[in-house]
C-alpha cells in the first residue's frame, strides 16, 4: 500500500474521513472550501484545471484523476452536471480512470450531482460489486446555499453508510435527510425540481400580473410573501426578477437539464406532468432567445415577450 493510500485508509490526524471532491464547478467550489474550513483534508480533482488550481490555493490537494482522488480518500464525493457526467468520472472514459478503479473496499462514494434514479441505482450496484457503498445525495440551495453551507441534502442509499458520513454532510448543508434506498435520494430531487419549477411559474405570471394591473410588484412580494402565497421562490427571486438581476444563482440550462429528468422519469411512470411541461417549453423560449446561463427567475423572461411586459420596469410615457 502507497503512504497516500494508508494516510487515506488511516483518516486524518484528528480522526476524520479524508476527502475527495471530483467537480469544482460552481457549487463544487464553495463545498469544497466548507469542508476545508471544517477542518476536512481535501483531494480534488476537475475537468478543467482553472478550478482545481482555485480549490489548491484555497488549501486542497490535487488529485491526478477520479481514480486517484478515490484511492486517497475515505469519503470521495462527485458533483458534475449531468448523467452522462457521473457516469464519465465514476465509471471512467477512456484517458480517465474512474473512480470506481480506485476507491477501496470500505470507502464511500457521495454522488451529489442530480441525474437519473435508474442510473444511480445502476452504478450503485457496480460499486458494492467492489465492496464500495455509494450515497445519492443530490442538494437544494443553489450557489448561495453552497457558499453559506445551508444546503438541503436529499440521501437515498444505506443508513448505515449515511451516518458514517453525516460529519461530512454537515459541513455543507443544514437538513439531511434519508429518503430510502438506492435512488430515492435522487427521486426526491426531482419532486424538489417539479415543486420549484411550478412555483416559479406562479410567481412570474402573478408578478406579470401585478405589473400590468399598475400595483407595484414590490409591494405585491411584501404583501404575500408572509401568507399562504409565501415561498422561497417568491421572497428570494421575486425582488430580483423587479430589479431586472438575471444573473444565475442556479442556471436556466441545468434546470432544463433536470426537467428532462422528471418528464423522463414520469413518462416511465405513467405521471402527468403538466405544468413541468409548460415550465420546460418557456425555458425553452428563454435558452433560445437568452441563452442558458440566465438565472431560473429568467423563466419570467418568457412571459413577458408574451405580453410586451417588462416587470418593474414603468410603462413608457
Amino acid at each position: 500500500m502507497t503512504q497516500q493510500a494508508q494516510h487515506a485508509q488511516d483518516g486524518d490526524r484528528a480522526g476524520r474521513p479524508v476527502v475527495g471532491f471530483i467537480g469544482l464547478g460552481i457549487m463544487g467550489l464553495p463545498m469544497t472550501a466548507n469542508l476545508l474550513k471544517a477542518g476536512y483534508r481535501v483531494i480534488g480533482w476537475n475537468r478543467s484545471p482553472a478550478r482545481l488550481d482555485e480549490a489548491v490555493q484555497g488549501g486542497a490537494e490535487r488529485g491526478a484523476s477520479p481514480a486517484d482522488v478515490a484511492a486517497r480518500s475515505d469519503v470521495t464525493i462527485v458533483c458534475v452536471t449531468a448523467t452522462v457526467d457521473v457516469e464519465a468520472v465514476v465509471l471512467g472514459v477512456p484517458g480517465t480512470p474512474g473512480a470506481i478503479e480506485g476507491a477501496r473496499p470500505g470507502t464511500v462514494l457521495v454522488d451529489m450531482s442530480s441525474i437519473s434514479p435508474q442510473v444511480t441505482r445502476e452504478i450503485a450496484a457496480r460499486l458494492r460489486a467492489r465492496g464500495v457503498e455509494m450515497l445519492d445525495a443530490p442538494v437544494s440551495g443553489g450557489q448561495v446555499g453552497a457558499v453559506n453551507g445551508t444546503l438541503s441534502i436529499m440521501v437515498g442509499g444505506d443508513a448505515a453508510a449515511l451516518e458514517r458520513v453525516r460529519p461530512v454532510l454537515e459541513a455543507m448543508g443544514q437538513r439531511i435527510t434519508h429518503c430510502g434506498p438506492s435512488g430515492a435520494g435522487q427521486t426526491v430531487k426531482v419532486c424538489n425540481q417539479i415543486v420549484v419549477s411550478v412555483n416559479a411559474l406562479a410567481m412570474s405570471e402573478g408578478l406579470l400580473f401585478c405589473q400590468q394591473s399598475g400595483v407595484d410588484p414590490r409591494t405585491m412580494i411584501e404583501a404575500i410573501s408572509g401568507g399562504a402565497a409565501g415561498s422561497w421562490q417568491l421572497s428570494n427571486l421575486g425582488p430580483r426578477i423587479v430589479s431586472r438581476d438575471f444573473a444565475p444563482g442556479f442556471k436556466v440550462s441545468l434546470q432544463q437539464k433536470d426537467l428532462r429528468i422528471a418528464l423522463e422519469s414520469a413518462e416511465a411512470l405513467g405521471v402527468p406532468l403538466a405544468g413541468v411541461s409548460l415550465v420546460h417549453q418557456l425555458y425553452s423560449v428563454v435558452e433560445q432567445r437568452e441563452g442558458g446561463d440566465l438565472g431560473t427567475q429568467a423563466l419570467v423572461r418568457a412571459l413577458e415577450l408574451l405580453a410586451g411586459v417588462e416587470v418593474g420596469v414603468p410603462p413608457a410615457g
